[in-house]
């Protein structure tokens, strides 16, 4: 698991990118993930594949980056609405593979809303290469506290 990980065995990462504060549960075993937002209001998430996150032939597990599209498609819910949220349905294509060391990011846009569902489509990449496709339903719940790590604009009240 992530055990190994202790401050100095962490990767530098790239500039902008912050580690994101899930150190527990779930978050704990596929970790550390990561995060940065933009000046436009635009995020993304992103994961460096270590040994811990691969199959048998030492690519990223097909498992692991559906979980991160979970929680990189989602989030644009968190960010839009400042609503807890739970995954309906996900939908994902595979184009191509990551392997360790690759630095993988994705984000998550708003495509569509009725009532407490919202539908976002989602991209995955490595460098330049789209990595993943898909789309996901996700049910809003109530209200999520605005995180200070968010930048200002996105901290609406």
């Amino acid at each position: 698991m992530t055990d190994d990980l202790i401050e100095e065995n962490l990767p530098e990462i790239p500039p902008g990118y912050e580690r994101m504060n899930w150190f527990q549960g779930f978050g704990r075993q596929i970790g550390p993930l990561y995060e940065k937002y933009d000046g436009a209001g635009d995020y993304t998430r992103a994961f460096l594949v270590g040994e811990h996150h691969t199959n048998g032939m030492r690519n990223c597990h097909g498992g692991m980056l559906m979980a991160f599209a979970d929680m990189a498609f989602g989030h644009a819910i968190s960010i839009g609405t400042h609503r807890f949220w739970v995954t309906v349905r996900l939908v994902t294509d595979f184009l191509a593979s990551a392997k360790v060391g690759d630095w993988v990011e994705g984000t998550g846009e708003i495509v569509g809303a009725e009532a407490d569902l919202y539908t976002v489509r989602g991209r995955i990449w490595v460098k330049d290469q789209t990595i993943m496709t898909g789309s996901g339903v996700f049910k809003a719940l109530g209200e999520r506290p605005v995180r200070q790590s968010w930048p200002k604009h996105l901290r609406k009240t």
